[in-house]
């Protein structure tokens, strides 16, 4: 498989890319990132991005992502409004793990949010409400427990257009 080759081939997985807990507000719409290849105090932001970068893209459909390499003193992340308010986050000398614990904790949506907005009563299925749509009060029930009037079946409705076309 060729999406199996390459560093850390796992990032490209979609169980990988799904467990990100990295969704931000909808109200954040453009991060930067600055980092130095060469430069020590960047590791941390460089691994960030490594294993990190792919889930944000994945769940953040929203957030445009800019990477700049080697074009600041200091490794940074800054974080665009869109009430054109700019929040910037010195990450230097912090851990993969540091930076995305403080972005979760600061900029994340709480989980009861996310999984309220992933819950609709209009669902119906598995993991929901109901699981077929003849269950909801006012919907047709279902043909094979109660039979449908003749005028809503396809067989009655094409009959009756044959017997106007012979007449």
């Amino acid at each position: 498989m060729p999406f199996m080759k390459g560093s850390a081939p796992v990032r490209r997985t979609k169980a990988y890319l799904e467990a990100g807990k990295l969704i931000f507000h909808p109200r954040i719409r453009v991060m930067t990132i600055n980092y130095n290849l060469d430069q020590k105090a960047s590791d941390g932001v460089y691994n960030f991005l490594f294993w990190h970068l792919p889930q944000i893209k994945y769940k953040n459909r929203h957030l445009q992502l800019l990477k700049f390499k080697n074009m600041t003193p200091t490794p940074c992340i800054q974080l665009f409004f869109a009430d054109r308010e700019t929040q910037v986050i010195d990450v230097y000398g912090r851990t993969r793990n540091e930076i995305h614990e403080h972005l979760f904790e600061t900029f994340c949506e709480p989980l009861k949010t996310q999984s309220k907005e992933k819950w609709n009563p209009a669902n119906f299925g598995y993991g929901c409400r109901h699981w077929c749509m003849c269950e909801v009060p006012g919907q047709v029930p279902c043909p094979g427990f109660v039979p449908l009037p003749k005028e809503m079946t396809g067989k009655y409705i094409r009959q009756k257009a044959l017997e106007e076309q012979e007449s």
